[in-house]
């Protein structure tokens, strides 16, 4: 029994469509098909989703939406119309997309999150449709019905633990069951969606819940590069992953695959692999508990995310003063602040943190802080930041990893602000400065591979 799941770019269009007919039929144990909302057919084109944000805005403004609703409209009908669907199935789409405008606006913390979450969930009605017209007996669920029942926490929605014994109930169906990603139901009946991803997160839970064998998340791409292909020229790819390695990849820019959607699947141990829609027939790549075959390489990826900032301070005997981390910490929580990573010395300490999390008032604020209260001896905010990372859990066994990684980046004149290795070993995390982000994935892609 398998799960598969298609992007926004492998639903575009009706010749999209057909592709993932094909998928479907060449396989019978594809019975739970998860669908995002229709992606870019080109270039220049706007996803469904960015065309329900614009119509959420305009809504909630009390603009006029008339044109906001036609063009969403008119983009699953041409799909209908290009796939020969009967007619009914747009009349249902377009009545679902217009009664989005009688929501009411006032004290309503899911409205975006419903706006948003018509995208997937139209698409899966017409990609059920289509499948019946097309010989798959096929069935549209919504999340509500199949179980998907999430915190009320909306765009940051978290499956309820409770749900996975409903959700364990779609294995009955004899039919392929389409089910919209990106979102659940509260217990209140609320729309609330997941965050970035979503629809990879759905997959997941649908895998771990119904016992899947394998969850297929099909994309555009043949698997899973060793370094991102449009920094690296044709990087190798990797076709056995660990969860825990693809966790630390996903972490640091790889994003091929939310992060978060790995938690459930490996949690539920069912293997998951990354294939690609417009080649179906490439084994892409397969992310397990624990790999099957040995890789010659120490270190299976690299990978580098930007905006991150360094709230670096300073004090002296710093290590004899008790609470004294508590106390940084509790700047942070207090201003509603997440961070990323500790690194310390005797007398110092950084506080990594993503670049979104600050706003001025709130540098100000944490700078004041660590001055007036905590007497520091200095209290610095470090812009632009990258965290640049090797993955591998055959590091622990080789050595001289560290060594080779440091002289590659040291031989490229890239100077290195911090770095962290947790006791797992299965990554190495450096902090550099964003401008030279390409310039070390190449050395160290070159120290590693070549």
């Amino acid at each position: 029994m398998k799960v598969i799941k298609f992007g926004g770019s492998s639903l575009a269009s009706a010749s999209q469509l057909e592709k993932v007919l094909t998928i479907v039929k060449s396989d019978t144990q594809r019975k739970f098909v998860v669908v995002s909302a229709p992606g870019k057919r080109y270039p220049e084109d706007i996803k469904v989703t960015d065309a329900l944000i614009r119509y959420y805005k305009n809504y909630s403004a009390s603009n006029d939406v008339t044109e906001n609703q036609d063009w969403i409209i008119e983009r699953y009908r041409e799909m209908a119309e290009d796939l020969d669907l009967n007619p009914r199935i747009i009349e249902s789409i377009a009545a679902s997309i217009r009664r989005l405008a009688e929501l009411p606006i006032e004290d309503n913390a899911f409205l975006y999150d419903t706006f948003l979450a018509a995208g997937e969930n139209n698409n899966a009605k017409l990609i059920a449709a289509y499948f019946n017209q097309n010989g798959v007996p096929a069935s549209y669920v919504h999340p509500r019905d199949a179980g998907i029942l999430v915190t009320s926490e909306p765009s940051n929605a978290r499956i309820i633990p409770s749900s996975y014994d409903r959700i364990e109930e779609l294995r009955n169906s004899d039919e392929v069951l389409v089910i919209p990603g990106f979102f659940g139901v509260t217990v209140d009946n609320q729309i609330c969606t997941f965050s970035r991803g979503g629809s990879d997160i759905t997959g997941s839970i649908i895998a771990a819940g119904v016992k899947a064998d394998l969850y297929e998340n099909f994309t555009d791409v043949d698997g899973i590069f060793a370094a991102h292909p449009g920094i690296v020229h044709r990087p190798q790819s990797i076709p056995e992953l660990t969860y825990r390695e693809m966790r630390e990849l996903a972490y640091a820019g790889f994003t091929v695959l939310h992060d978060e959607a790995l938690i459930p699947a490996f949690r539920g141990r069912v293997p998951l692999v990354i294939k690609n829609t417009n080649n179906p027939d490439h084994p892409g790549t397969k992310i397990v508990q624990k790999r099957q075959q040995d890789t010659p390489y120490p270190v299976v990826g690299i990978s580098a995310d930007e905006g991150f900032v360094s709230v670096n301070i300073a004090k002296y005997l710093m290590n004899r003063e008790i609470g004294f981390g508590r106390k940084v910490l509790q700047v942070f929580e207090e201003l509603n602040i997440r961070f990323e990573h500790m690194p310390t010395g005797i007398d110092d300490m950084s506080i990594v943190l993503r670049e979104r999390e600050l706003t001025p008032i709130k540098e100000e604020e944490i700078l004041s802080q660590l001055t007036r209260k905590l007497e520091v001896d200095k209290a610095e905010i470090e812009p632009d930041l990258t965290i640049l990372m090797i993955v591998g859990e055959s590091m622990k066994s080789h050595i001289g990893v560290m060594a080779t990684a440091t002289k590659a980046l040291s031989d490229h004149d890239i100077n290195i602000e911090m770095i962290s290795q947790g006791s797992s070993e299965v990554s190495i995390m450096f902090v550099i400065k964003s401008k030279e982000r390409k310039a070390a994935i190449r050395a160290l892609y070159k120290a590693f591979f070549k």
